[in-house]
This record gives C-alpha cells, sequence and structure tokens, in this order.
C-alpha cells in the first residue's frame, strides 16, 4: 500500500468521489443546510466507502459541541461504575459521542483537577457516579456550565438521578425464600450507615414480620463467616433461609455453613446481592442473587444527558430501576 493509499481521507476527497461541492459533503455529514436525502445519502456512503473520518475539533467548531460526555466516580475498582459506563457508552455511540471516565478516588483536589479539564474540553455534560448512593461528590456539581446527571447516587432534589430500588430487590429476595417455604429467614448485611442497607433492611423487616433479624457488619467475606459463628452458637431455633447484604458476604455465609456441616441449600438456603458474577457464579453452590441492573442505569443517564446536552428537557427527580431476581443452586432451584 502506497503512502499516497494510507494517508487520511479529508473532506475534499468525500466531496470528490461523490461529484458535489465540498459545501454539499459538509452540509451531508454534519446534517446541515438543504441537502436532498438521497444526496445526503450517497455522500455517507461515499465517505464510509473511502474511510473518512471527520475531524473531532472541526466539527465541535461547527456545532458548537465538543461531542464528549464526563463521567466523574470515586469507584478506583470499577465494581459499579465500569458496568454503568458500558451502558452510558451504548446510548452515546450511535451518537457519536465519547466518554471521559475520570476517577477521583474521593479526593477533593483530584476530583477538582479532574473537573476543570473536563470542562476545560468543554463537554457535553458530566454524569456523576458513586460506590454508595448516599456519597455525595467530592466537587461542587450544581454551578456547572454544562448538564449534570446522577446515576447510582442521589442528587440535589432538582437534579436528575438514577439508582437501583433496593427495597424491590430485598422483597424480591424474601419473598423467593418464602415461596421456598422458608420460614426463619436471618438477613446479614453491611454497615448501617450506609442509605441501601437501611432501605433493604426495612424491606426484609416488613416482608418477614415476627422473627426478623438483621445483623450488621463489613461488606466483606469475612463479615459473613463471623455471623454465622455467632448465629450457630446460640441456642435455640436456627435460620432456615439467609439473605444477605451483597456476594462477598454470601459467599462467606455458604463457606462458613460448609464448615460446620450445615448444608446449602437442603438446611440452609441463601441469596446474595449485587449479581457479581465474579463470586456469584463461583459460589459453591453458584448464588442465587439480586440483579441491581448497573448496565440499565448507565443505559437510562445515557439518555437522559444526551437529551440535556441537546438542550432538551428531562424532568427532575429520582428515577428508581427495578432489580431482578437471578436464580442459580443455591436456594435449591437449577440455573434458569
Amino acid at each position: 500500500m502506497t503512502d499516497r493509499d494510507t494517508r487520511r481521507r479529508t473532506i475534499h476527497d468525500v466531496a470528490k468521489a461523490a461529484r458535489v461541492s465540498i459545501s454539499t459533503a459538509s452540509n451531508a455529514l454534519n446534517g446541515t443546510g438543504r441537502t436532498n436525502v438521497e444526496t445526503r445519502e450517497r455522500v455517507k456512503r461515499v465517505a464510509k466507502d473511502i474511510g473518512f473520518r471527520p475531524n473531532a475539533l472541526a466539527r465541535s467548531l461547527l456545532t458548537k459541541r465538543s461531542h464528549a460526555i464526563g463521567m466523574l466516580t470515586n469507584d478506583t475498582y470499577g465494581r459499579l461504575t465500569l458496568p454503568m459506563a458500558a451502558g452510558v457508552s451504548e446510548v452515546l455511540v450511535d451518537q457519536g459521542l465519547s466518554v471521559f471516565l475520570c476517577a477521583t478516588n474521593n479526593d477533593p483536589r483530584l476530583a477538582r483537577l479532574h473537573l476543570e479539564a473536563l470542562l476545560d474540553r468543554q463537554v457535553d455534560g458530566i454524569i456523576f457516579t458513586a460506590t454508595r448512593l448516599d456519597l455525595p461528590p467530592p466537587v461542587e456539581l450544581t454551578k456547572l456550565p454544562v448538564p449534570v446527571v446522577y446515576v447510582f447516587a442521589e442528587g440535589p432534589p432538582d437534579s436528575i438521578s438514577f439508582v437501583p430500588d433496593d427495597i424491590h430487590g430485598a422483597r424480591l429476595a424474601v419473598e423467593h425464600l418464602k415461596s421456598l417455604s422458608r420460614s426463619r429467614i436471618l438477613h446479614v448485611t453491611g454497615p448501617h450507615d450506609y442509605l441501601a442497607v437501611r432501605r433493604r433492611a426495612e424491606a426484609y423487616r416488613e416482608s418477614v414480620g415476627s422473627g426478623a433479624e438483621i445483623l450488621y457488619g463489613d461488606w466483606s467475606e469475612e463479615w459473613g463467616h463471623s455471623a454465622i459463628d455467632e448465629v450457630f452458637a446460640r441456642k435455640g431455633p436456627r435460620p432456615d433461609a439467609i439473605f444477605c447484604g451483597n456476594d462477598e458476604i454470601a459467599r462467606g455465609v455458604i463457606e462458613a455453613l460448609r464448615d460446620i456441616g450445615v448444608r446449602v441449600p437442603e438446611d440452609v438456603a441463601v441469596v446474595g446481592f449485587d449479581n457479581w458474577e465474579v463470586i456469584s457464579k463461583q459460589t459453591r453452590p453458584p448464588l442465587t442473587t439480586i440483579d441491581m441492573q448497573l448496565k440499565e442505569l448507565g443505559h437510562q443517564a445515557g439518555l437522559a444527558i444526551l437529551e440535556l446536552a441537546k438542550g432538551e428537557e428531562v424532568a427532575p427527580g429520582t428515577n428508581r430501576l427495578p432489580c431482578s431476581l437471578v436464580v442459580r443452586q443455591s436456594c435449591g432451584s437449577m440455573t434458569r
């Protein structure tokens, strides 16, 4: 292949190949002017055939938009953010928008630097996401010159937020266990100061009624193990089902039950929360769990920021998306 064959194609090449003027080619590719449908489609087809890629800077100057969205997160490891970012990207990529993902590590200075860099790039909007619903942004986001959407985080009352419906998820878990004739259902969960923990605990207590017992601890396998040691060292009736606040706790619970000779699911059924497949599918037996639909949360946030970037109105408020139950063998059912 010659140098001429590998050079970057320009709008001049598109115009020449399509046999139109440069202004007509530009209008057709940018959706401006009064180009008729047939010419517009022919120009786009030719541009694709010859490998033309529009200059992002020139496009930004023409449309007054950067065609990029900034995503600020404190999720250093990406456990929650990456699935949501994938959902955001799926919505935006077809519209020619890119996503810049910036990890703040909850450091206000680092968050300000990232935010300034995003604003210097003239991004069309900001999506803020966190590892817990009640964690405020490490930097002020309410007075920016671009629209802001919150996902897996609850913004101010007049903002637009997308969060999983934790109450719905907890009810799904408990009702599934009750449908399997489990009546002594214990809830082992994370720290009480998490809003999501309190919402799930409230839904669990309402669903179970008398006999409800909640053990609060860490988001860890170690805590799941310790909780079982505590419960099974006591006298009296023992649980025949355990609803766990996340999949890590659930795996610790299952391992601890195995260590003391209690069978899962024959003696005790276990449900987790998260559907973190690295854990839920590898647990022995594989874990029935609640999926928070993180990718769909990202989809909805992407659609909202796209509308706002176009200057369209989106109703403010907190949008709670339903969770789903993923059935595996830890409750006695086969994978569906």
